[in-house]
């Protein structure tokens, strides 16, 4: 099964936490705080690989986590850092965000790239000892690792994408320019799915074909199976527009070339513009419609290439003359980094928000939060940093300003005790 999209929610290892812990050794009195630090979080990185030519691997498992980092422990032991998560992905998909469909990675670079960082691992009460606070309590607790929604696309990596209406002979011809052996049979959508076949000209010579099922009118708005496998052609440096020159379909070759082209255009302005060659195919049947296309080519600047893939006639002479027009243009494109990360605005004291209800004061907030996972409520010494922290913050001034009396209660996240001024 060809699966070339898919939508998954990756998720970075968080940190571990400091630990607290004392040094314990028979003749040695007061060692001090020996709490090791926590291992960092486990990083989610996605890595190219060659042997994987679909995205079927994702269309079940859609969630992904690295290892948390493991905490820390006494004798200054830090925590296990958290295995990374390697994701495997063929060469050509490209990572987007599932929000905004920007490009946060195009992996044909077949470089490893990290799309989660994971948590730094919080300090142990090693860290914390001073000449003044010698038996610290207390520790930091684990950062969390980053948490994406992203969408995979692949993108086929094809120099020459053959393109037109379904049963126009385009598997056939890619059939005969290379050694790909796509399902050819006389009835329409045969190709249900992208074919690629290497076209070697001369030593040293080659390109790479991208046979596309056909695409049928309204192809950009879901009809037909033009629309799930156009962007397969995105990268294409050119393009061989197969048209049946002999209407066997009972259509006329000018309006089929225009129905194609006007689709290309709906569904991508710079895919219309892109380079392309018309192979005139069947030409064995008939070739009374031939000149009128030639001349309708001829004003928009376009080549026409007289063809049969069925009796091997003038495909040599396509070779050569897809070849020389690859030479002229660009390589292939790679898309660039469109994604900007949101700039993460650090919560302050001043976000705090509290809330009166009579005598009793809720406090919340990200910042206040954070300030309460690193205290250890059981340890007077961890208690009085706390309470510093909240009166340098200004919270008790706030709170005073908005009435609070000694003795009315104050709240926040489990967390209640009675204002002492």
């Amino acid at each position: 099964m060809f699966i070339d999209t898919a939508r998954l929610t990756v998720a970075a290892g968080n940190g571990g936490n400091g630990a607290i812990a004392f040094h314990r050794e028979k003749y040695v009195a007061n060692g001090g705080p020996d709490g090791g630090d926590g291992g960092n979080g486990g990083s989610v990185i996605f890595r190219v690989d060659d042997h994987m030519s679909t995205l079927m691997d994702y269309q079940y498992r859609k969630k992904f986590s690295a290892e948390n980092g493991g905490d820390g422990a006494g004798k200054k032991c830090s925590g296990k850092a958290g295995s990374d998560l390697y994701i495997k992905v063929p060469r050509g998909a490209v990572i987007l965000d599932s929000e905004s469909r920007a490009v946060i990675h195009d992996m044909s670079d077949g470089k490893d790239f990290t799309v989660c960082k994971g948590g730094s691992g919080g300090w142990g009460n090693q860290r914390f000892a001073t000449p003044t606070r010698q038996a610290p309590r207390f520790a930091k607790s684990g950062l969390k690792g980053e948490v994406r929604e992203i969408i995979l696309e692949l993108k086929l990596l094809a120099d020459v994408g053959l393109v037109g209406f379904p049963n126009v002979g385009k598997s056939t011809l890619l059939s005969i320019i290379s050694a790909a052996r796509p399902k050819i049979a006389n009835y329409h959508f045969t190709t249900l799915q992208p074919n690629l076949g290497v076209v070697r000209v001369e030593d040293g010579d080659s390109f790479v074909v991208a046979d596309i099922p056909g695409i049928i009118e309204g192809a950009h708005e879901g009809a037909g199976l033009g629309h799930d496998f156009l962007r397969h052609i995105d990268r294409c440096r050119l393009l061989i527009h197969v048209v049946d020159v002999s209407g066997s379909e009972g259509r006329d070759p000018i309006e089929d070339f225009e129905t194609i082209t006007n689709e290309l255009k709906n569904y991508s302005e710079g895919l219309s513009g892109r380079p392309q060659i018309v192979a005139a195919n069947k030409c064995d049947i008939t070739e009374e419609r031939l000149d009128s296309l030639r001349e309708h080519l001829n004003a928009k600047g376009i080549s026409l290439m007289p063809i049969s893939a069925a009796a091997n006639r003038g495909i040599r002479e396509l070779v050569y003359k897809v070849s020389s027009e690859l030479k002229k243009l660009p390589p292939i494109e790679y898309y660039e980094a469109e994604y900007v990360e949101k700039a993460e605005v650090e919560q302050t004291a001043a976000d705090v928000k509290i809330t009166a209800d009579g005598d009793l004061y809720i406090l919340e907030g990200e910042w206040l939060e954070k300030i309460m996972t690193d205290v250890n409520f059981d340890d007077y010494e961890s208690r009085i940093y706390f309470e510093r922290q909240l009166k340098r913050s200004g919270i008790f001034e706030r709170l005073e300003r908005l009435g609070i009396k000694e003795g009315d209660t104050v709240s926040m996240y489990g967390l209640e005790f009675d204002y002492v001024k």
